[in-house]
């Protein structure tokens, strides 16, 4: 039997790079395709219009809160989905195996780790919130789906909680503590290997941050303690969990502190 090999670098990288792609093109075909349809309603009752008009009439419509929040709930299923497929694909035999270059979708060493997810999942937020804060100086560090979650209806802050907890803790977790993470390692110790990765992890996510760099390292804590969960329960299953703890005192806060809309 040939020897397993960890995804190449770059191969990792582009993985990563697809997800979020994914998302930005997905969003981009429903824009054009409200738009097709706003045109044809348009011909149909013999209405006079242009591309201007209707690119604004789109944006007005994708600007409302629930439709924000619908469409990012497609968009992360639609590119989380994607993924988990492609990669099960490409590395099958990578899938279960708990070891690096192994991705670990398999149950962990001890259910212990479960309970030790949660208490990390609770945490991880308490201290990077309060390294952030310091780092930041008392100033605020927006971030986009906040904003989208607690201006949508009820029911639509309900279905984009659980998909901000479990769908998108998933896709990640294999993403970076699955691939990225195997791929690392073929080329780095351990130690720089999950520094590398956590690093990539909160790179990515400033986006959604405002590009504030004070964010920087409460993220990178919280990647490097997903990392350790992984490496040392053999699976990336207590990882999601804390990873989901900490979406979800994130996204507590719709119900907390915010009126619900409508």
């Amino acid at each position: 039997m040939p020897a397993l090999r960890a995804p190449g670098l770059l191969t990792a990288l582009g993985f990563v790079a697809l997800y979020f792609l994914l998302q930005a093109s997905v969003g981009a075909l429903v824009a054009f395709g409200l738009g097709l349809w706003l045109g044809l309603r348009a011909s149909l009752q013999h209405l006079a219009y242009d591309t201007k008009t209707i690119g604004q009439q789109v944006q007005t419509m994708l600007a409302q809160p629930d439709a924000r929040a619908a469409m990012v709930m497609l968009v992360l299923c639609v590119a989380a989905g994607s993924m988990l497929w492609l990669v099960h694909r490409r590395w099958p035999r990578l899938w279960s195996l708990a070891s690096p270059p192994g991705f670990a979708v398999a149950r962990p060493a001890q259910p212990l780790f479960y309970l030790l997810a949660v208490v990390i999942g609770l945490a991880a937020p308490v201290l990077g919130g309060w390294l952030t804060q310091l780092l930041a100086h008392g100033h605020k560090v927006p971030q986009d789906i906040q904003r989208v979650g607690a201006e949508a209806a009820l029911p639509l802050r309900v279905a984009l909680m659980a998909i901000v907890v479990t769908v998108g803790p998933l896709v990640e977790e294999l993403l970076f503590r699955g691939v990225l993470l195997s791929a690392l390692m073929r080329r780095l110790r351990v130690g720089w290997a999950v520094a590398a990765c956590s690093l990539l992890f909160a790179l990515v996510h400033l986006p959604d941050l405002g590009f504030l760099w004070y964010a920087l390292p409460g993220l990178a804590l919280l990647a490097a303690a997903l990392a350790w969960l992984r490496l040392r329960s053999g699976s990336i299953w207590p990882a999601v969990v804390a990873h989901g703890v900490n979406n979800l005192l994130a996204v507590a806060a719709w119900f907390l502190a915010v009126k619900p809309a409508g």
